[in-house]
């Protein structure tokens, strides 16, 4: 493995903010930590990369260990061949492009020839060769990026460390960086670890993601296996959008019934029998139609009411008042604020999860 964390804890203070997680990340693997402020995700990113000092556990990088409280063992930032972008890109205003990519080599000793040619390398990587005389006041926002991802690159790292390193870009540069940073990365075939909140940068990049939530891990998985098969709530709401019915199990096999008594099939993978649970629902899933049209099957349906409508060019979203619940719908159907409607759901698209503890009653 490129990059494996054992039992990671880091605390500040009395306050521990990771709690004793585990994953590895392998060669040429892209992971995301996903997961909302303050959750232990960039403070785990800069314990893999030295910035921060882990007070128990085991860090790896290429099978070398780099930090082992436990052993006394503390490798040095500049010594752990990490290549790493941060958010505020941290570009020297005052060197030109090619002195700021160079600049990670300058502690290796290089000769001037071997440092020239390496830097000469990764801006020809990255598309900006002919800017290497520029000063970062001379570069738009996109080009200073690039200037952050080129200084990752430079004399080829052993993994790539990446901390939410497009939140200070628009959103149609955002679209294109983050298929730079992955063709980069596929490129080199090194191992990479990107630090986000954006759920859609991490299942548009990612080969695994793992989700946080205060110091631990959730659930780890493909972006498909955690949009279709979230293991929980926060995972459900948190990864992607969702809508949440409060269920309760039918008599014998009449499926799951909701507070207004409507009975729903749902996919029950995730149901053990024990606990409440809840139906959660995709806005994509759900077909919407009209509640006062003639011969509309009413089986196994919801019925409700738009209380909401938002326009978003390819669809509309619909918030519909039904079974206790608001209910988000995607649909290129046009329907008024306060029409009657009909909800229909495919089992399969119908998932249940565990109703979290401090949900309202």
């Amino acid at each position: 493995m490129s990059i494996s964390v054992q039992t990671l804890v880091k605390r500040f203070g009395a306050q521990t903010v990771v709690h004793g997680i585990s994953f590895e990340v392998a060669r040429g693997e892209f992971v995301s930590l996903l997961g909302p402020s303050g959750c232990g995700k960039t403070t785990t990113l800069r314990c893999i990369a030295g910035l921060e000092d882990a007070d128990a556990g085991v860090i790896s990088i290429d099978d070398t260990v780099v930090s082992a409280p436990g052993q006394n063992v503390l490798v040095p930032v500049h010594e752990r061949q990490i290549g790493m972008v941060f958010q505020s890109y941290a570009i020297w205003p005052h060197m030109t492009v090619a002195e700021n990519v160079g600049f990670p080599l300058s502690v290796r000793k290089l000769s001037t020839v071997e440092l020239t040619r390496q830097v000469e390398d990764a801006l020809a990587i990255v598309g900006l060769s002919a800017l290497k005389d520029r000063h970062p006041s001379q570069l738009s926002g996109g080009q200073q990026q690039r200037v952050a991802l080129a200084r990752a690159i430079v004399g080829r790292p052993k993994v790539l460390l990446f901390d939410e390193p497009l939140s200070n870009l628009d959103a149609k540069l955002r679209e294109g960086t983050r298929t730079e940073i992955r063709r980069l990365q596929r490129e080199l075939g090194v191992a990479a670890v990107y630090v986000t909140h954006d759920q859609e940068e991490a299942l548009s990049m990612s080969d695994r993601v793992i989700v946080m939530d205060k110091g631990r891990i959730e659930q780890v998985g493909t972006p498909k296996e955690l949009y279709r098969s979230p293991v929980n709530h926060f995972v459900a709401d948190f990864v992607g959008r969702a809508s949440f019915i409060d269920v309760i199990k039918g008599d014998g096999a009449s499926g799951w019934r909701t507070p207004d008594g409507t009975v729903l099939d749902a996919d029950e993978a995730r149901a053990n029998g024990q606990g409440t649970y809840q139906a959660m629902l995709r806005p994509e899933d759900v077909e919407i139609v009209d509640g006062e049209a003639a011969g509309v099957d009413r089986g196994r349906s919801l019925s409700g009411r738009i209380s909401e409508s938002h326009y978003l060019g390819a669809y509309t979203e619909y918030v519909i008042d039904t079974a206790g619940a608001k209910v988000k719908v995607h649909s290129r159907r046009d329907f008024d604020v306060g029409a009657p409607v009909i909800l229909r759901i495919r089992p399969e698209t119908c998932r249940l999860v565990a109703r979290p503890a401090n949900a309202e009653l």
